[in-house]
């Protein structure tokens, strides 16, 4: 069965808020939210790209920044993904 890109992205947020907790909203180093980084890491995998294609693929997906809560002009560096996804603990 193949899941929409958008209702995927939709459901990593829920789960990433719900399993993160409080903890969701505050920001990593990088200066983004927790769970970003979760659903980040959740869309680089079911799109299979490296992290150097995460951000320039997001420039033109809106639809996806919008659910990410991201701009255009404010999308993290693909170093920025690439560190978090070592600090994340893998309870989530």
């Amino acid at each position: 069965m193949e899941v929409d890109l958008l209702d995927f992205v939709q459901e990593c947020k829920r789960l990433a808020k719900q399993a993160l907790g409080r903890h969701a909203g505050e920001p990593t180093s990088g200066g983004f939210a927790r769970w970003i980084h979760v659903v980040l890491h959740c869309f680089r995998f079911e799109e299979a790209h490296r992290f150097r294609e995460t951000p320039n693929r997001l420039k033109y997906m809106a639809e996806i920044r919008d659910v990410l809560e991201l701009d255009q002009t404010g999308l993290p560096d693909y170093t920025t993904i690439h560190k978090s996804f070592d600090r994340l603990k893998m309870w989530v």
